[in-house]
């Protein structure tokens, strides 16, 4: 099972400058949860975001780059790559960003964990559009702004319905 884990506003915005544009401990908690103890696959952009790798989760970072090197981490060179390694190690596989690595895994991608933000901002980064003729919403789970969480937001869990060949 491979999933995609994403944040993204009204307007399929994730990020802005390599940040997110946003935050909201909830959604936080939220990630943690689901991606704990699996592999996480993302782009050495959103690797360099974080800053660290992820504990508690293989981290394995796509990246371009043969000069770049972190300590506690799995550098690999393409998508495929990535997730040949995730799957040795555990058949539920998290694709966590960015934009770039979102686009490329979206066709291998059997599940969508979004947290849809009630909000639209400047951003740089978009999630590509989500469609209903491939995707079912199967789950929604929505949390009003508060004093920790700066916009209303909710959880969302899609299932792909048409299986691409």
């Amino acid at each position: 099972m491979i999933t995609i884990v994403v944040a993204m506003g009204l307007n399929n915005e994730i990020g802005a400058d390599n940040q997110m544009p946003w935050h909201l401990p909830k959604d936080l908690k939220h990630f943690k949860e689901i991606t704990s103890e699996h592999p996480i696959i993302m782009g050495r952009k959103t690797y360099e975001s974080i800053g660290k790798p992820l504990p508690n989760r293989t981290n394995i970072v796509i990246s371009r780059r043969k000069d770049w090197f972190e300590e506690g981490i799995l550098i690999v060179g393409s998508v495929k790559e990535a997730v040949k390694f995730a799957k040795k190690i555990d058949e539920n596989v998290f694709i966590i960003g960015g934009g770039n690595i979102y686009e490329q895994t979206l066709e291998l991608t059997d599940r969508l964990e979004v947290t849809l933000v009630k909000t639209e901002l400047k951003a740089d980064t978009f999630f590509p559009k989500i469609s209903p003729k491939i995707w079912d919403k199967t789950n929604e789970i929505c949390h009003e702004k508060d004093e920790h969480n700066e916009f209303d937001f909710c959880f969302q869990t899609y299932e792909r319905k048409v299986k691409l060949t």
